[in-house]
């Protein structure tokens, strides 16, 4: 099964550009591998079982592309997490706070939230896209929540 690339853009655009800034950090490196994700789905010749399956497909190479520009010679120029936060809307003081506290974690535990709460994959569903066990997936989840957890009490004390 192939999906036409335009349509994978409306529909999974926002996703990965959430998934590679979780990693990136950056608005402009998580833009470009949205952008290469979609190249690379585009020149593959991978046949998909289904629309979970592409969906899954693409937020693995978002992620592993994202990774890559962490450990590139151009990511030392990027614009600041703070600068990048400032421009977005929040409803509430509190989802700003906790956006902040979300990409302050360790990327591995960041990666697994970031799929978790905000993409709503299952325990499951994120093993396979990181290609890891449920068991280290759920550790993961739990060991960040922890981190939030004191993160923001830390907060509230300080206020």
């Amino acid at each position: 099964m192939r999906e036409p690339v335009e349509d994978l853009i409306r529909e999974y655009k926002n996703s990965l550009f959430a998934a590679a800034f979780s990693i990136c950090k950056s608005a402009s490196d998580a833009d470009d591998v949205v952008q290469d994700t979609f190249m690379k789905y585009h020149f593959s010749k991978k046949q998909f079982s289904s629309r979970e399956h592409i969906r899954a497909w693409l937020l693995r190479v978002a992620i592993n592309n994202a990774k890559d520009v962490n450990r590139s010679f151009w990511k030392q120029k990027s614009e600041s997490i703070e600068d990048y936060i400032e421009t977005l809307e929040f409803e509430d003081s509190d989802d700003k706070d906790l956006l902040t506290e979300v990409l302050a974690l360790p990327e591995k535990y960041r990666v697994v939230i970031h799929l978790f709460y905000y993409e709503e994959y299952s325990v499951a569903e994120i093993a396979d896209i990181l290609k890891t066990s449920e068991s280290n997936v759920k550790t993961r989840l739990s060991r960040g929540r922890c981190m939030l957890k004191e993160r923001l009490q830390e907060d509230r004390v300080y206020e």
